[in-house]
């Protein structure tokens, strides 16, 4: 038995702490390893010689600085991690490794209108069928995280009234696909997962603070500080779409007037053009005919912008965050969206909090909540089953 303060627990608790930094990060050097753990080089090289012989990592020759060096990162058949995402039109999941390697991905759309349960069913089947094409061993899978457009409460889990997709109001989305997986689900709103995902793989490395931005049948906002997901005590934290912008504006689905969110959402935007355009409009068409050229598209794309920018400002006035990563369709009009975004905010936010924010379009497009839903796994993991076969040497016992 280890006592808590003696040798063996404390190192424990500095294996605990290598493998937390790469399960996170994906590979590190040993240097890095050494730097985001506190640990010193010669106690790193001992537990990742340690970790190698007992099969829980893979170091692999690399360069640094122009140096030789060695990459760590996590074995290969340490372990499966599922990501599904729930959209208001589509069904992704992703199936990948523990070392940041997407193994099989598909989506396809889905009705917004179909029950949960008809949902979950198809899920679980689209599940079944990547991992079967992977060819590992469905006993490797550590755990599943599930995206949904819509606030969790924190406590029962349930999804909240506010979700865009109809009839699954008050379901509790973990529980029900766990059962059907026989597998630990960990469940968050696609906001999160944006951020999350940018954060691990795209636009937001190297960012301890920021603000994922999703606009689409709804908005959003996934809020990273000091490098962890921000959820507030109810789950709500993130509701920029809910800002106030005019008092006597449109109705919002939420009962109020004038929320961001109806005069920048794909249902409120895209009828200010179907007239001219046609009926079978979509943002991503909007973007496209506005990078191509089209007065009316670009035109309402620069609204979309600014608007954006005032929820933005709010954002950099209460959080100081430093980036602010725009996702979804709208990221891929490039500066048409971008520059209305930072004229609002040298408008309306604090000086020096503007001064210090970098806005930048997401990287990942459609996969950003799908990879974010990996990345969440990957974070709630435990690292105890990862340690089972590990045999500390002499050396690393006195690290």
């Amino acid at each position: 038995m280890e006592t808590p303060g003696s040798q063996s627990s404390l190192h424990r608790a500095n294996l605990e702490r290598v493998v937390r930094a790469v399960r996170m990060a994906g590979s590190l050097t040993q240097a890095e390893i050494a730097r985001s753990t506190g640990l010193s080089a010669a106690t790193v090289s001992n537990i990742v010689r340690e970790l190698k012989d007992g099969g829980t990592v893979e170091v692999t020759p690399t360069s640094a600085g122009g140096r030789r060096a060695r990459s760590v990162s996590l074995s290969g058949d340490a372990g499966i991690v599922v990501g599904v995402d729930f959209g208001h039109s589509h069904l992704r999941v992703a199936v990948g490794n523990l070392a940041h390697q997407v193994l099989a991905e598909e989506a396809e759309p889905i009705d917004v209108d179909a029950s949960a349960a008809e949902g979950f069913d198809r899920a679980e089947q689209l599940v079944n069928r990547l991992i079967a094409a992977t060819g590992i061993d469905p006993g490797k899978v550590v755990g599943v995280g599930l995206g949904v457009p819509g606030p969790i409460d924190v406590e029962s889990g349930t999804l909240g009234s506010t979700a865009i997709l109809p009839g699954w109001t008050g379901t509790n989305p973990g529980r029900e696909l766990s059962g059907r997986l026989g597998v630990p689900v960990h469940v968050d709103n696609d906001a999160n997962l944006g951020a999350l995902g940018e954060l691990v793989w795209g636009g937001g490395r190297g960012a301890a603070d920021l603000a994922y931005i999703k606009v689409a049948s709804g908005v959003g906002a996934g809020l990273v500080i000091s490098g962890q997901i921000y959820r507030g005590p109810g789950g709500t934290a993130g509701e920029i779409g809910h800002i106030t912008l005019d008092e006597a504006g449109p109705v919002c689905r939420c009962g109020n007037r004038g929320c961001l969110e109806t005069f920048t959402a794909a249902r409120y935007v895209l009828p200010l053009l179907q007239p001219s355009h046609g009926p079978d409009l979509t943002m991503a068409r909007v973007v496209q005919l506005a990078r191509e050229g089209d007065p009316g598209c670009r035109r309402v794309i620069a609204d979309v912008g600014r608007h954006i920018g005032s929820g933005v400002a709010n954002l950099c006035n209460l959080l100081n965050p430093s980036r602010v990563v725009l996702g979804g369709d709208l990221a891929e009009a490039g500066e048409l969206v971008l520059a209305p975004i930072r004229e609002s905010v040298s408008r309306y936010a604090i000086p020096s909090a503007a001064r210090q924010l970098g806005i930048v379009p997401g990287t990942l497009g459609g996969r950003a909540e799908v990879l974010g839903a990996l990345a969440l796994v990957l974070s709630e993991m435990g690292d105890s089953t990862l340690l089972d076969g590990v045999q500390p040497s002499d050396a690393a016992a006195l690290a």
